[in-house]
C-alpha cells in the first residue's frame, strides 16, 4: 500500500511514495480506499518538523494529511451506517505517526466520514472536510445570531471562504479582507463588504463599524492586529492556538478541527451544504501522488487560490 511520507524532516523533497502495511478496520471503524487528498498548511509544517517536539515520541515515517476522499472498501464490526461498501466518501483525518490522509489506503472512525456530494467528483470533495468543519467549528463556537456582524481574515482562503459563505447562510452580516486582486472572488462568497488586507484591517473595519464587529473569525493569523475590530466581550477564533490578551472582556475560542473529527452528522451538513449551492468547492491544480513535493512548493509559495489536490 503506498503512501506520501517524510522519514527526515526537511523540505519539499523530503516527501517520498513508500510502502505500508494494509490495515482492516476494527469495530467501529471504516477502511477508505483514497484516491484524492487535499494539501494545507498543517501538511507542510508537519513535513518541515515544526511538530517535531510533539511527535518525538513516534518512529518514521510520518503521513501528513487531514483532507481525503475515495471509495469506501471495508466497514468494521458494530458499525451503524447507511453508507455501503463501494459508495465515494470523504475524510476528515487527525494525523498521528504513519496515520495521514496522504496513503492510498486510510482506516478511520466511521464517524469521520461522510458521502461525497451529489455531482462532486473525489478531487473536488477531498477539498471539504478540514478547513469546512473549522468554519463550522468557528461559527458554532461564537454563537452570533443573524443581523449580527462578523469579520473574517484571510477571506480568500479555504477556510475564510467557507467560514463566510455558511456565514451568510446563517443570516450575518459579514465584512471580510482581500488583496485587490481577491476583492472580486471575496465578494463572490457573499460578503457585504471588503476592506484592504494587511495591518490595517482593524482600522478599516471600524470605519465599515465605529462599534466594532460582533465576531472575528482571524483565518489570516493576526491575532492581537485584528483585534481593535472586535467590540468590548465580542468573540473572536483563532487558528493557531492564540487565545489574547485579556483585554476588553474579549472571549476567544481557539479552534482545532479534531474536536469535531467524528462529528459526522456536521460533516454530512456540508455535503448538504455543497449540493444546495451554499458552499462551493474550489480546486487551484491536481497533481500525482509522485510529484506532492511539487504541490508542497506551490503551497508555500504563496497565492493559491483553491486547494491544491494530489491523486492515487
Amino acid at each position: 500500500m503506498r503512501a506520501v511520507a517524510v522519514t527526515e524532516f526537511g523540505g519539499p523533497e523530503a516527501l517520498h511514495v513508500i510502502d505500508l502495511p494494509e490495515e482492516h478496520a476494527g469495530p467501529g471503524q471504516v477502511r477508505v480506499r483514497v484516491t484524492a487528498f487535499a494539501v494545507s498548511p498543517t501538511d507542510t509544517n508537519l513535513r518541515s518538523g515544526f511538530y517535531a517536539e510533539r511527535d518525538a515520541v513516534k518512529q518514521p515515517p510520518f503521513v501528513p494529511g487531514m483532507d481525503a476522499a475515495g471509495v469506501l472498501v471495508e466497514i468494521g464490526e458494530g458499525v451503524d451506517t447507511d453508507l455501503a461498501v463501494g459508495d465515494h466518501v470523504m475524510a476528515v483525518v487527525v494525523p498521528t505517526g504513519a496515520h495521514g490522509a496522504y496513503r492510498e489506503d486510510l482506516v478511520l472512525p466511521a464517524r469521520s466520514i461522510a458521502r461525497v456530494p451529489a455531482g462532486v467528483d473525489d478531487v473536488a470533495a477531498s477539498t471539504l472536510p478540514m478547513n469546512g468543519l473549522t468554519a463550522v467549528l468557528a461559527l458554532d463556537s461564537m454563537q452570533l445570531q443573524p443581523g449580527q456582524v462578523l469579520a473574517v481574515t484571510g477571506a480568500a482562503g479555504a477556510f475564510g471562504g467557507y467560514t463566510i459563505q455558511l456565514a451568510k447562510a446563517a443570516g450575518l452580516t459579514v465584512v471580510a479582507d482581500a488583496k485587490p486582486e481577491d476583492t472580486e472572488l471575496v465578494r463572490s462568497f457573499g460578503a457585504d463588504m471588503v476592506v484592504p488586507r494587511g495591518d490595517d484591517v482593524a482600522a478599516a473595519i471600524r470605519a465599515q463599524f465605529p462599534d466594532g464587529v460582533d465576531g472575528l473569525a482571524d483565518g489570516a493569523v493576526q491575532d492581537d492586529v485584528a483585534l481593535p475590530a472586535v467590540k468590548d466581550g465580542g468573540a473572536v477564533v483563532t487558528v493557531r492556538g492564540y487565545a489574547g490578551n485579556g483585554e476588553r472582556g474579549l472571549r476567544f475560542f481557539p479552534v482545532f478541527v479534531g474536536t469535531y473529527a467524528e462529528e459526522q452528522e456536521k460533516l454530512d451538513d456540508l455535503r448538504v451544504a455543497v449540493e444546495k449551492g451554499v458552499v462551493t468547492l474550489r480546486v487551484a491544480d491536481t497533481f500525482p501522488a509522485d510529484q506532492a513535493a511539487e504541490a508542497h512548493r506551490r503551497l508555500e509559495a504563496g497565492g493559491v487560490r483553491g486547494r491544491l489536490v494530489v491523486t492515487f
